[in-house]
């Protein structure tokens, strides 16, 4: 039954935290500093959750390290996501293949 209640709670706090600023914001937002800052905030929550993911995945942090630096190095040059990715995955496998077997 506590099972039940969690699950509700979850709910109603969701369902709170997305209807509140629909109810007290019924104008547009004007000030460039608010705009700006809601604008980065889904690039944010994604970079949140996907860079420690890269980190923890991997069996040897330096290679996840390594590979995050090539990512970075990529992604400035312009490359795109399926380029980064799939460069990304092979440093990951050719480090985790060379140093596992030292």
């Amino acid at each position: 039954m506590n099972n039940y209640i969690y699950i509700l709670v979850m709910g109603l706090v969701s369902y709170i935290i997305r209807v509140v600023p629909l109810t007290l914001i019924r104008r547009p937002i004007e000030n460039r500093f608010i705009r700006s800052f809601l604008f980065y905030v889904p690039y944010v929550t994604l970079a949140v959750m996907t860079v420690p993911a890269i980190f923890q995945a991997t069996q040897l942090p330096i290679a996840g390290v390594l590979a995050f630096i090539v990512a970075c190095i990529l992604a400035y040059l312009g490359r795109s996501l399926m380029q980064v990715a799939a460069v990304s995955v092979i440093v990951v496998y050719v480090l985790e293949l060379l140093l596992l077997k030292i």
